[in-house]
C-alpha cells in the first residue's frame, strides 16, 4: 500500500451553526460579471459569455485572517463578491436545477496584484500572476442554503478602514448565480467542496499594510480581513 510522504493541509471554512467544516476543494472565479465593474476596467465587451479562472484551494483564508502583502506588486487590490458553495456533483447543469447543487453562501474577497494582471493581459498570458497567488481568496463563514432567507437579491457592501468603497445589488449580476453554476458546469464536473466567487462591482481600489477591508452581503456573516506587511523585497515599483 503506498503512502504519502506527507499529509496535505486541507482548506476548509466554518458553517454557521455546525460543527463540521467545508472542506474546499476548488476555486472558480467568474470575471466581468457587472456592468459598472466592466467600464471602470475599460476592457471587454458588455456582451460577452462568462468566463472563469481558477485560485488554488489553499489561496482561502477565512474570517479575521490577517493577510500578508504580497511580493511583486505595488498595487493589491480588493473585489468583493459573493461566493456560492457547491455541496451536489453535476456537470452540464441546466440553470432552473443548479441550485439545487448549491451547499450554501458565504461573503468573499477576490484579491488581485493588479498591476501583474495588466501586465499578464498585454502579454497575452493567463492571468495567474495577477490572481493566483497565496492568501488572495478570502472567504467568511458559509451559511447553509436553507437557513439563507434571501433571494440572490441582497447588496454588497465593502468597505476599506470603514469607508465603503463599494456598493450594490446582486440583482444586477449580468449572469446570475444559476446561470455561472449552468455555464461552468458545461466545462467542468462541479463537485462538493467547490467555491465559486461570482464576480465583483466597480469601485475596486488598492490596498496597503494596515488596512482592513469588511464585506457585508446581505443576510450573511460578514467577512474582514487585514492587510499585514509582507515580504515586499521584490515588489514592483
Amino acid at each position: 500500500m503506498t503512502t504519502l510522504l506527507w499529509q496535505p493541509a486541507q482548506a476548509a471554512l466554518p458553517v454557521v451553526g455546525r460543527d463540521e467544516a467545508f472542506p474546499v476543494r476548488r476555486v472558480y472565479c467568474v470575471g466581468r460579471n457587472y456592468l459598472d465593474h466592466i467600464r471602470e476596467m475599460r476592457e471587454g465587451d458588455e456582451r460577452d459569455d462568462p468566463f472563469f479562472f481558477q485560485k488554488p484551494a489553499d489561496a482561502v483564508v477565512p474570517d479575521g485572517a490577517a493577510v500578508p502583502y504580497p511580493p511583486q506588486t505595488g498595487d493589491l487590490q480588493f473585489e468583493g463578491e459573493l461566493v456560492v458553495a457547491i455541496g451536489t456533483a453535476g456537470s452540464g447543469i441546466p440553470p432552473q436545477d443548479a441550485l439545487a447543487h448549491v451547499f450554501g453562501f458565504a461573503a468573499g474577497i477576490d484579491l488581485t496584484r493588479r498591476d501583474l494582471q495588466r501586465h499578464c493581459r498585454e502579454m497575452a498570458r493567463p492571468w495567474e500572476a495577477g490572481k493566483s497567488f497565496d492568501h488572495s481568496a478570502p472567504c467568511g463563514p458559509i451559511l447553509p442554503a436553507e437557513e439563507a432567507a434571501w433571494t440572490l437579491s441582497g447588496e454588497l457592501r465593502l468597505s476599506v478602514n470603514g469607508d465603503l468603497k463599494q456598493h450594490t445589488d446582486l440583482k444586477l449580476m449580468i449572469w446570475d448565480v444559476p446561470e455561472i453554476i449552468s455555464h461552468l458546469s458545461h466545462s467542468y464536473r462541479l463537485m462538493p467542496g467547490d467555491l465559486i466567487y461570482t464576480g465583483t462591482p466597480a469601485g475596486v481600489a488598492p490596498v496597503r499594510p494596515g488596512d482592513r477591508i469588511d464585506v457585508e452581503i446581505t443576510g450573511l456573516p460578514a467577512l474582514t480581513v487585514t492587510i499585514t506587511e509582507g515580504d515586499t523585497t521584490h515588489a514592483s515599483q
